[in-house]
C-alpha cells in the first residue's frame, strides 16, 4: 500500500483532511520527480501533514482560549517585559521558515496577565502563515485587547529563509519589525527604557 492512500488519525485534526493533504504531498513528490513509493519516502507525505498541522495549529487556537482565566487585578504600574521569546513561523510566500525572539512589553493598568501567558500568545499567532510585519501587529493587538494596558510594545528579531535559502541568498540578514502601543508610542523615555532593557544582555 501506497503512503498517499493511508487514512491516519491525527491527534489535532481530521483524519479525513489529514488523508488529502498526505495525498497532496505525494502528488507533490511525483511532480518534483521523486517516487513516493521508494523506502525514503513512504512515510513522508504523512510525516509532512503531521507536521504542518502541528506548524499550523494557532489556526485552532484563540488568544482567550490560551490565556484563560490568567487575568489578575494587580497595582502594579511599571513595565513587565519578557524577552528572547523563541519565534518559529512559516513565510506565507514560500512556505519557508522564518525563526528569531519576540520581545513583548506592556504597563498594566490595574491588571495583570500570567507571565507564561505570553509566549503562549505569540505562539498562537506564530503557529499559521505568516507575513513577520503582521505577526508583530497582531502580538501587540491581542496583549492590548486582554489587558487594555497603558501601553503595549513588540519588537521581533527573525531570520528568514526565504531570504536565506532562495532568492537573494543573504545568509547573515536579519528582519527587525516592531509595533508601539500606547505609552510606548506617546513617550519617549517609556520607549527609550524599554530599548535600553533590550540592549542589555540577557
Amino acid at each position: 500500500m501506497t503512503a498517499d492512500l493511508v487514512t491516519y488519525p491525527h491527534a489535532s485534526g481530521d483524519g479525513v483532511i489529514d488523508a488529502a493533504l498526505s495525498r497532496t504531498v505525494s502528488d507533490l513528490l511525483l511532480r518534483l520527480g521523486e517516487d513516493p513509493r521508494r523506502e525514503g519516502l513512504l512515510r513522508t507525505p504523512q510525516r509532512v501533514a503531521e507536521s504542518l498541522r502541528f506548524l499550523t495549529a494557532g489556526y485552532d487556537q484563540s488568544v482567550a482560549d490560551v490565556v484563560g482565566g490568567a487575568v489578575f487585578a494587580e497595582a502594579y504600574s511599571e513595565m513587565v517585559l519578557v524577552k528572547d521569546i523563541e519565534v518559529f513561523s512559516l513565510c506565507e510566500h514560500h512556505l519557508l521558515p522564518f525563526f528569531g525572539k519576540a520581545h513583548v512589553a506592556y504597563v498594566p493598568d490595574g491588571r495583570v496577565v500570567g507571565l507564561s501567558k505570553l509566549p503562549r500568545i505569540v505562539e498562537v499567532f506564530a503557529r499559521r502563515l505568516q507575513v513577520q510585519e503582521r505577526l508583530t501587529t497582531q502580538i501587540a493587538e491581542a496583549i492590548d485587547d486582554v489587558l487594555q494596558p497603558l501601553g503595549v510594545a513588540v519588537v521581533l528579531e527573525a531570520a528568514h529563509l526565504c531570504m536565506m535559502m532562495r532568492g537573494i541568498q543573504k545568509q547573515n540578514s536579519q528582519t527587525v519589525t516592531s509595533c508601539m502601543r500606547g505609552v510606548f508610542m506617546r513617550d519617549e523615555r517609556t520607549r527609550a527604557e524599554f530599548m535600553d532593557l533590550l540592549r542589555r544582555s540577557s
